[in-house]
């Protein structure tokens, strides 16, 4: 829900914008809603397909890191598969696909921004959550790493970092009052993300706006971590 709404508002910012996904559904129906918009259906995990087909749709000047997923197992039951997946996804991907991006953006000679979209499950531990809540702080670390190694070549790098967020997916989660009442209690605000706080917070960051922030981890959260 987050990666195509970025994708549209980023098209009727009026940017030329390529959207990636493993799902030929939901790029199909996201070119029928943005016809300008270039797709790549490709899993992120296969880095040969993905070095060879980023790097002949690029190059790029913008690049949000959106892909995730989230394998949720008590600590004690996590499997070897569901770590893998989670690292190569989470972590991985974002590291290969900035490595692409970056190099075009450096060969070029233009600034860029990158924003990787993480979790406040990076900042705080959450039950079932070892390995999702250890591959959003280690993609923390990494963008800060990123951040100081190519802001010499005038490319930003931050991220997001949301609570939970009401797509179609995320109400299908949260829907039960017991479930959410126990994660909203937590925020001072009294609600979660909506899909627009966290694609407002994506622009702000792509944006000249935002030219002197990088390293830097936006909350999403609705003071969350505060309390």
């Amino acid at each position: 829900g987050i990666g195509r709404a970025v994708a549209v508002a980023l098209s009727r910012a009026g940017a030329g914008v390529t959207a990636l996904s493993r799902t030929a559904a939901d790029l199909e129906s996201l070119k029928r809603e943005c016809p300008g918009i270039e797709t790549l259906c490709l899993d992120l995990a296969d880095w040969e397909a993905v070095e060879a087909a980023v790097g002949a749709a690029g190059p790029f000047e913008l690049l949000v890191n959106n892909a995730a997923v989230a394998e949720l197992q008590p600590f004690l039951e996590v499997t070897r598969s569901a770590l893998q997946r989670s690292l190569d996804v989470n972590f991985g991907a974002v590291l290969h696909i900035s490595q692409i991006v970056a190099r075009q953006m450096i060969a070029q000679g233009v600034p860029g921004a990158i924003v990787n979209v993480s979790s406040q499950a990076s900042k705080r531990a959450l039950r079932d959550h070892a390995v999702y809540c250890s591959t959003k702080s280690a993609l923390d670390m990494l963008s800060k790493v990123m951040a100081m190694e190519l802001g010499p070549h005038k490319i930003r790098v931050n991220t997001v970092n949301p609570t939970v967020v009401m797509t179609d997916m995320g109400r299908i989660n949260w829907s039960d009052p017991q479930k959410s009442a126990a994660m909203i209690n937590r925020i001072p605000l009294g609600k979660f993300a909506e899909v627009d706080d966290v694609v407002n917070s994506i622009l702000f960051l792509l944006s000249d706006k935002s030219a002197m922030t990088t390293g830097s981890s936006l909350m999403i959260d609705g003071g969350f971590l505060v309390s």
